[in-house]
């Protein structure tokens, strides 16, 4: 079963700053790591030539060998999934760059 994983500033208890992680903010950072790529609709394809389904949003798509692992950005927040055990160690970069935290969820 796969995790889903939110990268949050909602937890700071900070007063300087904003508590959200805006879509500028995350297409600065993305822009300067050349596995990262920006998509506004991201395509699930299925399995042996399955059917497909798109979903529109603001996208950041990790290259991990031959995946594509979406970073979305959505409310403030990027959400991913933890299905690929190697987006851990990468979910952790991207909060610390962003100086958030992580909420299994």
């Amino acid at each position: 079963m796969s995790r889903r994983y939110r990268i949050t500033r909602s937890f700071q208890t900070n007063e300087v700053g904003d508590k959200t992680i805006t879509l500028e903010e995350c297409k600065r950072y993305f822009a300067s790591r050349p596995e990262f790529e920006y998509t506004s609709v991201y395509t699930v394809k299925g399995s042996g030539g399955a059917a497909s389904m798109s979903i529109e949003g603001d996208f950041f798509l990790w290259t991990y060998g031959d995946a594509r692992i979406p970073f979305r950005h959505y409310d403030g927040d990027l959400y991913v999934s933890g299905a690929n055990e190697a987006v851990i160690p990468k979910m952790l970069e991207v909060a610390s760059a962003l100086v958030a935290d992580i909420e299994e969820g």
